[in-house]
């Protein structure tokens, strides 16, 4: 068994570590080309759907875990962006990363990450303005922040190499992590007992997946590499979605932050959107 397991985890792993580096690169290169000043104008000055479009593409090109983009939110309320943009920044920021969307096209398949982006999409910007709509900006606290640092448009390979690296050192781990723990999946957890248990169609599985997923701090990266073991031992999709993203949405230290920053009840919107989100989400997977 222990054979097995490490076999697996360093055929995981070595995959991972190529794909990784090349992927980081080449988007470090692209970020440093990227106008960030410009994108926040139009921000600032756009209509629904073309700040909606623009939040969306912010998310993407700016790699953030849960918690860090909490410092980018409190700076975009500070420029009175539009609220609805914001939310769909926060809720789309920590699940569309182009770096993990291409290691999930790479593992488990183009269809799948396609799709995800889609589905994710569509949802954080539902979310997004559905709460603008109910009125939660007004249970925004007056948070200050300093000391954030401006992103740089200008290219630069040296500055991209040190931020692939930098990239590397935070991130990284937690793919290998995610690659240990899919590798011990494989090795030790009987085929049958995943088939019998989640691999059937009961409909309580996916938001049952969600709800162990909100309490959890895990990155897109470490999920990846669990996720692909999950299917490959008969897990189904649709629970292996809901909590894939309830864990990359939601956590309990991003909770935290945003009690710092939000009134009690738009971190209970906060919470139970992220639940509706990928308990849906993990549905339309079903259903595709």
């Amino acid at each position: 068994m222990w054979k097995d397991i490490i076999f697996s985890f360093l055929s995981i792993a070595l995959e991972l570590t190529v794909l990784f580096f090349i992927i980081s690169f080449a988007v470090s290169i692209l970020q440093g080309l990227i106008p960030y000043e410009k994108i926040e104008k139009y921000l600032l000055n756009s209509n629904k759907i073309v700040g909606a479009f623009v939040a969306i593409v912010l998310a993407f090109i700016t790699p953030f875990c849960s918690c860090s983009t909490i410092p980018v939110v409190v700076g975009m309320l500070q420029k009175k962006i539009r609220f609805g943009f914001v939310m769909i920044f926060l809720f789309a920021s920590p699940v569309l990363d182009p770096t993990i969307l291409t290691l999930m096209g790479a593992l488990l398949g183009w269809k799948v990450a396609i799709i995800y982006t889609v589905i994710t999409t569509i949802f954080s910007i539902v979310i997004g303005f559905t709460l603008e709509a109910f009125g939660f900006e007004n249970a925004v606290k007056n948070v200050i922040i300093s000391g954030g640092k401006e992103q740089s448009s200008k290219f630069n390979l040296k500055k991209a190499w040190d931020e692939t690296l930098s990239l590397m050192k935070t991130v990284y781990p937690y793919l290998i992590i995610g690659a240990f723990i899919g590798s011990i999946i494989h090795g030790a957890i009987p085929t049958d007992f995943i088939t019998t248990y989640f691999g059937g169609d009961q409909w309580w599985l996916i938001p049952v997946a969600a709800i162990i997923g909100i309490p959890l701090y895990i990155r897109l990266s470490t999920m990846i590499p669990i996720a692909q073991m999950m299917i490959v031992k008969g897990m189904a999709l649709g629970p292996v979605m809901a909590i894939m993203i309830s864990s990359t949405g939601a956590s309990l230290p991003e909770v935290a932050l945003l009690n710092s920053i939000f009134h009690k009840r738009l971190v209970v919107a906060f919470i139970l959107s992220v639940f509706s989100m990928s308990t849906l989400s993990g549905t339309l997977f079903y259903f595709i």
